[in-house]
């Protein structure tokens, strides 16, 4: 699979985010955006997933066949999607039987991310970083090239975000595809950098951009 982005443009509540942003990923490759809160990264990687539409400029894929791009990728945002009042297991099983391809099951999966004893506890019941590595176990229980992460390593401890590092490396060396939005290094080994600057006007002042993401 090769993503090929052209001239992308994005705009909210009326107002250009950022414009003429080109690239390509291809298989094996990896693409950290970065920017400052606000500048659109989490906006990009929703309009790569299909979730957004773009003010300007094309988004398109090859060598997926008849499939669309949403059906190749998988997305891992801030908000962890998991339902609380389900186990583990069972948010595993949904996500597995939701978006077909079935790779690893979630027993598996589970103990990729060092969590095998909370399989059947309700993830209402977990910590942050625990939620979040059960959200990251949803990359594993379905086979899909493309994996979009916001923040991936968010609320992960030192020892978790270097199991995220492998499984990247895994999913890379396998031809897969990583773009990954982040303030800091994700362990992507000779991945490029996209660094996405605010399109500035004279009614948002430049320090509207410091703080909380408010995208």
């Amino acid at each position: 699979m090769r993503l090929i982005v052209e001239n992308l443009a994005c705009r909210r509540s009326g107002r250009r985010i950022f414009s003429g942003l080109s690239f390509a990923v291809g298989p094996g490759e990896g693409l950290m955006v970065t920017g400052r809160n606000g500048a659109g990264k989490s906006s990009l990687l929703t309009m790569l997933a299909g979730r957004l539409k773009p003010d300007a400029g094309a988004i398109r894929a090859e060598g997926i066949g008849e499939a669309t791009l949403p059906e190749c990728l998988h997305v891992v945002g801030h908000r962890d999607g998991l339902k609380s009042a389900l186990t583990a297991a069972e948010n595993l099983e949904f996500a597995r039987d939701l978006l077909g391809n079935p790779a690893a099951s979630p027993a598996q999966a589970l103990e990729a991310m060092g969590l095998p004893h909370v399989a059947r506890l309700p993830v209402g019941y977990l910590s942050a970083g625990q939620r979040r590595r059960v959200a990251l176990a949803r990359l594993l229980v379905c086979r899909r090239p493309l994996w979009l992460l916001d923040e991936p390593t968010a609320a992960l401890d030192l020892a978790s975000q270097g199991v995220l590092a492998d499984l990247m490396r895994h999913h890379r060396t396998e031809g897969g595809l990583v773009i990954a939005a982040t303030h800091q290094a994700l362990g992507l080994e000779d991945a490029r950098e996209l660094r996405i600057e605010p399109v500035l006007s004279p009614s948002v002042p430049e320090e509207a951009f410091e703080g909380e993401n408010w995208l």
